[in-house]
């Protein structure tokens, strides 16, 4: 299986989720996107073996993946400051893929039901609910 990630702004999230898809499921193809190369550096930085930035690497990626990971607003048309174009948005939201996304309100949007977790637990939740797809 192919695990996407996306991710934006400094990259921090992707790159969180890049070191621990590689440490738990070593086996997986990982490919990560960047939304800005900053972002892409990052996850380049925490092994991902395969990387790529912008608008149409997202597209590409999208149709090529079977689990999408990264944070609500690659969902949500511009989301992270503006970084996720209309088309991004679009991309991730058409995929057949899977998509676990993390909540995070530096987009601008809460999810009900969520309560006050740390960064690290959300992370441990979707690492959970990939084993949970993978098997």
């Amino acid at each position: 299986m192919t695990v996407l990630i996306v991710d934006g702004q400094g990259g921090r999230l992707g790159k969180q989720l890049v070191k621990e898809v590689l440490e738990r499921f070593p086996q997986q193809e990982v490919l990560a996107v960047g939304t800005n190369s900053m972002a892409t550096e990052s996850m380049l930085k925490a092994g991902a073996p395969r990387a790529a930035t912008g608008e149409n690497a997202v597209a590409v990626a999208c149709r090529k993946a079977d689990v999408i990971l990264g944070p609500v607003g690659i969902v949500i048309a511009d989301a992270l400051l503006g970084e996720v174009t209309p088309a991004m948005a679009k991309a991730v939201g058409q995929s057949d893929a899977i998509r676990i996304l993390l909540p995070s309100d530096k987009c601008s949007t809460m999810v009900a039901g969520v309560g006050n977790q740390t960064m690290s637990a959300l992370i441990d939740d979707a690492m959970n609910k990939l084993a949970e797809i993978l098997k």
